[in-house]
């Protein structure tokens, strides 16, 4: 397998209590990989170990093992952001260029060029002089996957970046990320619906704890891989007998 991510035997415990426990798997380059399971199954600790912003008790996660030379940028849960810092929407996105630039050396026109078509990619170009604290929820979670973009990232890493959004911005979100992913990019996000997994990606990561599955979605979404990963719960049941029969709607290619 051509894999960009790979996890072997990983641990990573919080005062003594495990959150993911012997997670084992390897991911595919060039692929939508949502990652899910219940509340507290360890999903976004999975993301942090593998930008090695959390270490392991034991065991291993990382891009590097795969390709070194893949660029990773990381779009983290709105919570984690001080929305009250007075800076620009533009300025915001021009924080994804600081790392090409040299000590001391000034934003450049092409910089702001870049910025500006990063905008322009999730529909917030004309908000581009806007104070962040202006912004609506849905207008601030595209506002930081354009600092990720402007990036010119090979992986894109996103924490639950549906939360909060409208069905219009998701749409578009989904749309770029799955014409990045034709673009030859590896795009992994936290993801919470059940319902919409067989249209958005093309492979999942189903955890709690413990590895429950990685593999192609309709490998991995089963009835009884569901049942480990949320128990008895019904509703979520009823999501996936409907996935089963749900047919992708022409967000995969």
């Amino acid at each position: 397998m051509n894999c960009i991510l790979e996890a072997q035997d990983l641990c990573i415990h919080y005062n003594k209590t495990p959150i993911l426990w012997d997670v084992s798997f390897k991911v595919p380059k060039h692929h939508m990989t949502a990652i899910v399971g219940p509340n507290g199954a360890g999903k976004s600790t999975l993301l942090k170990a593998s930008l090695q912003i959390i270490k392991p008790f034991s065991g291993s996660i990382s891009f590097g093992r795969c390709n070194s030379d893949n660029h990773i940028a990381y779009v983290p849960q709105k919570e984690s952001i001080d929305w009250d810092f007075p800076v620009s929407a533009l300025d915001v996105v021009l924080m994804g260029r600081y790392g090409r630039l040299k000590y001391f050396q000034r934003v450049k026109a092409a910089d702001k060029e870049a910025a500006m078509q990063a905008l322009q990619q999730v529909g917030m170009a004309s908000y581009s002089s806007r104070q962040i604290n202006q912004l609506s929820g849905g207008q601030q979670q595209r506002l930081f996957i354009a600092r990720a973009l402007v990036q010119k990232p090979d992986v894109l890493l996103l924490d639950e970046p549906f939360s909060g959004i409208d069905m219009a911005t998701e749409k578009l979100l989904i749309e770029l990320f799955i014409k990045l992913k034709n673009e030859g990019k590896s795009i992994f996000i936290v993801h919470h619906d059940l319902t919409t997994l067989d249209q958005y990606f093309d492979w999942v990561i189903l955890i709690n704890t413990r590895l429950i599955g990685c593999g192609p979605v309709k490998e991995v979404m089963t009835q009884e891989n569901i049942q480990k990963a949320y128990g008895n719960n019904l509703s979520l049941f009823e999501e996936a007998h409907h996935l089963s029969k749900k047919q992708a709607e022409g967000y995969i290619s």
